[in-house]
């Protein structure tokens, strides 16, 4: 039972927001009512600039990461523990505890924990994300499209069950978190990377 511990240890480590703590820290805001108002690595780039916005997106993969393994070693390398502390880390990231529940979208510590634990699929998604992002600089369709594609190459690779559950299950975390991004990308209003955005 005491791998179940890993669960709320995930909680609580996703809920560390390092977008709002970089705002804070370097320009003594509320990253969440600049930008887009996302406490997320894209937001922080276009706000605070390049390299708070790569460290806020190295940080927050790295969550993930640390999530799993948390799980993993607690649990004695129980796949399902592992799995719900990836759904826990990402729904810390999404509703942070610390930050009135309103965080960021859990883009980069969905690859952390998919990476975790299916690294040639979240490899593949993800480099086929990141060519869709250096095309259209659109980051939003870059992660939708990672998250869509995560489920067909688990499934391919033949992963285990309780992973591809989970990647169903981040699909429509990330779906429902850009909801607005969706209705954007229709209408041709959503903001591309690079472009400047008003406070």
């Amino acid at each position: 039972m005491i791998g179940y511990v890993s669960l709320l240890i995930g909680y609580l480590l996703g809920s560390v927001s390092f977008s709002y703590l970089a705002g804070r820290l370097l320009k003594g805001i509320d990253i969440r009512q600049h930008g887009s108002g996302n406490a997320g690595a894209t937001n922080t780039l276009r706000v605070l600039g390049k390299g708070p916005g790569i460290a806020v997106l190295l940080l927050d993969g790295l969550k993930g990461v640390a999530a799993v393994l948390i799980g993993s070693a607690l649990s004695g390398g129980n796949p399902l523990v592992e799995v719900l502390a990836g759904v826990c880390v990402i729904a810390g990231h999404n509703w942070p505890v610390f930050f009135g529940f309103r965080g960021g979208k859990g883009i980069a510590t969905t690859v952390g924990v998919m990476a975790s634990l299916a690294f040639i699929p979240a490899l593949i998604a993800g480099v086929i994300a990141i060519i869709v992002i250096a095309v259209t600089r659109y980051v939003s369709l870059g992660s939708l499209l990672l998250t869509a594609l995560l489920p067909i190459f688990i499934w391919i690779m033949h992963k285990p069950t309780e992973i591809f559950v989970l990647s169903l299950i981040l699909f429509v975390f990330a779906w429902v978190r850009h909801r607005s991004n969706i209705v954007k990308l229709v209408k041709g209003k959503e903001n591309k990377l690079g472009a400047k955005k008003s406070a």
